[in-house]
């Protein structure tokens, strides 16, 4: 066995029991409440977003997180997300000069691809991501993302734990559609819609589409745990969603637009 991989395994599992007190898990620490009482936008990549809706959270000033491929719309809009935070990946291997070229304060990446895909994104904050179950946070919620974030298999789950250990007391979703043409439900059967659309561009997953079966079955239970950690959270947090449409029932629906009228 190659001693420097067996040493170098050995310090990365030292650091994944003690994440927090890591040089990674430390860089995080420095987000703790750094948004405390603000509100902020969760930027899904469904059908339903539009340029225009982001060029009015850039006009308002609003903080905002991107995911995954937000880049693809980047030629239709000047808004650029506040945070970017993506855990596939195939996406990071295969557009990494794309989501290095993102302007943004922080890019969230998770070490364990660092570690053990060989990934490096410029101006990441590398953080633990946790698949085992036994280990998470009541509704898999993490409060201390400088230990670990709970995947519950959706990157918008993960930019929520951010958002809350941020300090944001209101996060909003838009173009979290929860719906694609081809998912699986919660009884798990699997359901074509040719009419339903999947992202913001026909292009976005061209790579991968004949393959994605969506579970949204999953991704509704996770939702819910989400829902009911803000609504333990006592107001220290709520959930909002303000897509346009979609399919997402779990958390409460505000009108976009109602959020930027001037009030009277």
């Amino acid at each position: 066995m190659n001693i420097f991989l067996s040493l170098q395994s050995r310090i990365r599992g030292r650091m994944a029991k003690d994440f927090a007190s890591s040089p990674y898990g430390k860089k995080l620490k420095k987000f703790k409440d750094i948004h405390k009482g603000e509100r902020c936008f969760i930027i899904g990549n469904g059908p339903s977003l539009k340029a225009e809706d982001l060029e009015t959270l850039k006009a308002h000033n609003e903080v905002t997180f991107g995911m995954n491929r937000i880049y693809k719309i980047f030629n239709e809009t000047s808004w650029r997300p506040t945070y970017y935070c993506c855990e596939d990946v195939l996406i990071i291997k295969e557009k990494q000069a794309e989501i290095n070229a993102i302007e943004s304060k922080a890019k969230f990446i998770p070490v364990n691809l660092k570690w053990f895909e060989g990934v490096n994104v410029d101006g990441a904050k590398y953080f633990w991501l946790n698949y085992d179950r036994e280990k998470d946070y009541l509704h898999s919620f993490s409060t201390d993302i400088a230990k670990q974030i709970d995947c519950r298999g959706t990157v918008t789950f993960s930019c929520m734990q951010i958002a809350a250990y941020m300090g944001f007391r209101k996060i909003y979703l838009i173009g979290v559609d929860h719906n694609y043409s081809k998912i699986i439900d919660e009884a798990g059967n699997i359901i074509e819609d040719k009419n339903a659309g999947d992202y913001f561009c026909k292009d976005y997953d061209q790579d991968i589409k004949d393959v994605a079966v969506h579970d949204m079955g999953q991704s509704t239970l996770t939702y819910r745990d989400a829902r009911r950690f803000a609504d333990e959270s006592i107001g220290r947090v709520t959930i909002y969603n303000a897509t346009r449409g979609g399919k997402l029932e779990e958390f409460e629906r505000v009108d976009f637009d109602s959020l930027f009228e001037v009030k009277k």
